[in-house]
């Protein structure tokens, strides 16, 4: 009978142990389906693949400062994207996370460019960017339905790529960095700003006269004072407008203000006032970004976005200039990808080869088009 009583005990813990077991497993897979519920995005801005950390030696190298930076990477100027990338990995010591928002036929050839190649190091998000979130948002010409570019709206939608960040750097994939990521990163931004941008009437942008912009540098350029609308906002058409291709943004205030609603309510207008002004009519990300950004945005150091290389062919800066900038910014026609751009060979030394060899091709087809 005590044979028999031991056995039932031995029984009856070996019970309780496996219920204690599945009871845990059972926890963790609950924890598990929440993370992965809290983590889906309705915006279809979904993970892909994360890099989660650098080799040992090179962390060792780099401080324990986590940078998160914001680019937008589109097949037919993934070069861009690649460049942009190196350069500001080749010259901080901070930890930065690349956040590369594409879309979803891109994401083999931007995997493979990164890992087969001297960008094996980097530490990177990839994220697919859904187009159908621009439903309603964008006024499309059924006549010219290709030159929409989602990705250029990606930066509107921050927190939803970088939720876990307090602040993160947007570029745009035109840019080249000469200087520390880091000093970009830590520029202050007032109390109460969701962002900080450079303004198009700093000293840096006066330096040059950009024919044919029109008001570029001014609220009248991108917004039409002629709808009702716009002048109830009470903005002073010659207002100093900003450049939205490189900003700091604080993500906590971003979301406390809402700002992505914001920006999407000026879109979804504009699609049935026709808001924007017909000067820049090629610029459509640029005024949701002024309206909601009006007098409530912070600014960076204008050498850390020094614009218009790509505005023409020409060589609007001095070499020492260029050689100085902490940033520089093809934002233009110009792309440095292309023989016409001025300093292509400052883009040139941060770009690495694809290793399929189409982007080459596309750069010869750019050219062909610049050419005509």
């Amino acid at each position: 009978f005590s044979k028999f009583a031991v056995n039932i005990s031995i029984l009856i813990v070996a019970v309780v142990i496996f219920l204690l077991v599945l009871h845990h497993n059972f926890l963790g897979l609950s924890d598990f389906l929440k993370r992965e519920l809290s983590d889906s995005n309705p915006l279809g801005l979904q993970p892909i693949d994360f890099i989660p950390a650098a080799p040992q030696r090179l962390a060792d190298e780099r401080n324990d400062k986590e940078i998160s930076v914001v680019i937008a990477a589109s097949d037919e100027r993934l070069g861009g994207a690649i460049a942009a990338m190196n350069s500001i990995y080749r010259h901080t010591r901070s930890n930065v996370v690349f956040h590369i928002v594409t879309l979803n036929d891109t994401v083999d050839h931007l995997r493979l460019w990164l890992s087969s190649t001297a960008l094996k190091n980097l530490r990177y998000r990839i994220l697919d960017f859904d187009p159908r979130v621009l439903e309603g948002k964008v006024q499309v010409d059924p006549q010219k339905a290709d030159t929409l570019k989602p990705l250029t709206f990606a930066r509107f939608y921050l927190p939803n790529l970088v939720p876990h960040a307090e602040k993160a750097i947007y570029v745009d994939d035109d840019v080249i960095v000469q200087d520390d990521i880091l000093e970009l990163y830590n520029t202050p931004l007032k109390p109460g700003h969701a962002a900080a941008f450079s303004d198009d009437c700093d000293s840096t942008t006066n330096k040059v006269a950009v024919r044919g912009a029109g008001n570029q540098y001014n609220y009248i350029g991108f917004l039409d004072y002629k709808k009702e609308t716009i002048r109830k906002l009470a903005m002073k058409a010659n207002t100093c407008s900003f450049n939205p291709g490189v900003f700091v943004a604080n993500l906590t205030e971003w979301k406390l203000q809402n700002i992505t609603k914001q920006l999407e309510k000026w879109m979804a207008l504009n699609v049935v006032e026709e808001l924007y002004s017909r000067t820049l009519a090629g610029s459509i990300t640029t005024p949701p970004l002024l309206i909601v950004f009006y007098k409530q945005h912070s600014s960076i150091d204008p050498m850390w976005n020094v614009r218009h290389l790509g505005s023409s062919a020409g060589k609007r800066y001095s070499p020492q200039f260029v050689k100085a900038a902490k940033l520089l910014h093809w934002n233009g026609h110009f792309k440095p990808w292309g023989r016409t751009a001025s300093y292509a060979e400052v883009w040139e030394k941060w770009y690495v080869p694809d290793p399929t060899g189409k982007f080459s091709l596309i750069r010869r087809h750019s050219e062909a088009y610049e050419a005509k």
